[in-house]
């Protein structure tokens, strides 16, 4: 310090300290040499505590209020110092202003993703993140174990090493739980709670209290939440055979609005052909229950009916039994020209040159001729 700190250090003779930020946790009082002048004016405001050192040794503490510094209400610094009959010339002394508000919003979360084994899912990686308030309840204490002699403390000095402690504390708190996976989220409260009970004794150490701890979010990796959302979709959807139904009336009904067009025409005919799968499929279905329900001595469908492959737009399609060629047929998607192939043929063969397919021609009608 120059010359003009030590002509104002000479006349001011107030102390005090207006917190300029939110995250200074102690802060240094400057005078010229540390030179206090009994009779000094010594003002603490509500959520501040004023911590006086003199040689290394903290001496007087001073709760929010004004104080008129003299040997009457400086008990132990008078007895450091041997002051017995009073003593009216500056003194030396460090003043420390001990922030004791709530710092709020800390945030807290795991590195590296939690292993625990889950009922349900079995071994899972979790990851957690949440924030936590804190407060200075012992001032000497907070000085002795965390501060020291900074000048300046802010919260980013010691978080980091609160940080450590709260998810060591978590990863053992939720491996002891045992709530399954899937039930976590509504078990935040009682997990916060009792995380914040068991973390407390640690913090008391560095006289800091823990005066909120909350768990905001604990996930699972995202290729496993992918999976979970892939279940849930099949849930919502229930009968995939009627959802498929649905999916194929829905595709016909747009084919059917946009028929021109060559895009549009091979969209339209292998929708067509799902269409008619599927009715193939499902009327198969309809007629074995109803013989079985009618008569129950109809026998099921031969196990090696013949399967064709067909040729469409320079694909092939297939394999189809007869009712889905017969379907496709009276739809137009098949013509005698259309070529066709199954196993045992040496190539592929012209529809109607075919004779148990050519037979289903005739049950077709021609197409009516215009006028």
């Amino acid at each position: 310090m120059g010359l003009f700190d030590k002509i104002r250090g000479e006349f001011i003779d107030i102390i005090e300290w207006l917190d300029p930020s939110n995250n200074i946790m102690i802060f240094r009082f400057n005078r010229y040499q540390n030179e206090i002048k009994m009779g000094a004016k010594l003002t603490v405001r509500e959520s501040q505590v004023a911590v006086f050192v003199n040689e290394g040794k903290i001496a007087d503490v001073y709760q929010p209020g004004m104080y008129t510094l003299t040997t009457e209400n400086m008990p132990l610094m008078t007895t450091l110092k041997g002051w017995k009959y009073g003593f009216n010339s500056p003194f030396k002394a460090e003043v420390y202003f001990i922030n004791t508000k709530n710092f709020t919003d800390n945030k807290w979360g795991t590195k590296n993703p939690v292993m625990m084994r889950d009922v349900e899912f079995g071994v899972v990686r979790l990851r957690a993140f949440g924030s936590y308030a804190m407060k200075i309840s012992n001032p000497v204490n907070f000085i002795k174990q965390i501060a020291g002699t900074d000048g300046v403390f802010t919260t980013e000095e010691v978080v980091e090493q609160l940080k450590n402690i709260i998810v060591t504390r978590f990863s053992d708190a939720i491996g002891e739980c045992k709530i399954p996976v899937l039930d976590l989220a509504a078990k935040y409260d009682e997990m916060s709670s009792q995380i914040q009970t068991k973390i407390k004794p640690e913090f008391d150490e560095y006289g800091l209290d823990l005066t909120k701890f909350l768990i905001e979010n604990i996930s699972l990796p995202p290729e496993v939440e992918a999976a979970i959302d892939k279940r849930t979709s099949m849930g919502v959807v229930g009968d995939l055979n009627k959802y498929s139904q649905f999916q194929a009336a829905n595709a016909m009904e747009a084919a059917a609005k946009n028929p021109s067009g060559e895009a549009s025409s091979g969209i339209g005919m292998g929708m067509g052909f799902a269409m008619a799968n599927q009715m193939a499929n499902t009327m198969n279905n309809q007629n074995a229950n109803t013989a079985s329900q009618n008569t129950g001595s109809m026998p099921p469908p031969l196990p090696n009916a013949a399967a064709y492959f067909i040729a469409v737009n320079g694909k092939q399609e297939g394999p189809l039994d007869m009712n889905v060629l017969k379907a496709y047929i009276s739809q137009g998607s098949i013509t005698r020209e259309t070529l066709v192939w199954k196993q045992g043929m040496d190539k592929w063969t012209a529809a109607n040159e075919v004779a148990e397919i050519n037979s289903l021609f005739g049950m077709v009608p021609p197409p009516i001729p215009t006028a």
